[in-house]
């Protein structure tokens, strides 16, 4: 296994950064997961495009998109395999202790975890807690992760693979790692991004190529919905087929199953879908 830290692959015992790092001591990072399939990476223009919005909101320097490919390819080529995914962190780099940065400049690395296929249909829980839709980082992709680590250990305790949040005044918002889709009378409709959620790319992608609805939903939603999936890097998309122990029957649905059929075919024929 080769990683890439700042400048050049390493071997796994190699691969250190310091532990003044900004992004271990407060969280000062971001990051992007980019799957990877028989040593391609899909999507990787819009993950990039996304790291760079996620840097300028935390006032990092915005990263060398060409040093990031040159990055992502010397790990895919040093490491082939079928499915991958593929990680990508870059942080406020070595600072001093407390919340100022240090002039040291930012920290690269990337590396590589195999993956295997998603099952089709999973279980989700929703969670008490709630997603601030106005903070300082609400839809940046940082490394401050330990809310949705309390919320998937939550779902893990229910059997489920993901944990939905609302937001501070009660609407549909995300899944921990996840962007949520309903089914109502027929028609496919997910929560827009001023609720709070993360743009995710596959989210992107779904509502393009699905021709999905960007709709304010309140959190109950989900107790009267046809269908509901989840769309992530890694799950593609992801029919719900239990959710706070109410069943939906015939899961993955008709509209759920056209989008992952559509998605599918589409993500085949374009591995590097650009924006519109």
């Amino acid at each position: 296994m080769k990683l890439w830290v700042n400048g050049g692959l390493r071997d796994p015992d190699d691969a250190t950064v310091s532990v003044f790092d900004h992004g271990l001591t407060v969280g000062d990072g971001i990051f992007e997961t980019v799957k990877s399939v028989h040593g391609r990476p899909f999507a990787l223009t819009r993950h990039l495009d996304r790291l760079t919005r996620s840097a300028r909101g935390l006032g990092l320097p915005e990263p060398d998109h060409d040093e990031v490919r040159r990055a992502c390819s010397a790990v895919l080529d040093a490491n082939p395999m079928e499915l991958g995914r593929l990680r990508i962190t870059y942080t406020g780099g070595l600072s001093p202790l407390g919340s100022d940065r240090g002039t040291d400049g930012p920290t690269l690395v990337v590396a590589l975890g195999e993956s295997t296929r998603r099952p089709d249909t999973t279980a989700v829980v929703t969670v008490p807690w709630t997603r601030n839709e106005r903070g300082a980082v609400t839809g940046l992709k940082t490394t401050s992760y330990a809310e949705n680590v309390v919320a998937l250990a939550r779902a893990r305790e229910h059997g489920a693979s993901e944990a939905l949040f609302a937001n501070t005044v009660g609407r549909l918002c995300e899944g921990t790692g996840s962007n949520v889709f309903v089914v109502l009378d027929g028609e496919l409709h997910t929560p827009p991004v001023s609720s709070g959620c993360l743009a995710g790319i596959t989210r992107a992608l779904t509502v393009e190529w699905a021709g999905a609805k960007e709709t304010d939903l309140p959190l109950d939603v989900l107790d009267r919905a046809e269908e509901i999936f989840l769309t992530s890097t890694l799950r593609d998309v992801q029919a719900v087929r239990w959710i706070d122990g109410r069943e939906l029957a015939g899961a993955p649905g008709p509209v759920t199953a056209k989008a992952m059929r559509i998605f599918e075919d589409r993500a085949a024929a374009d591995p590097d879908p650009k924006s519109a």
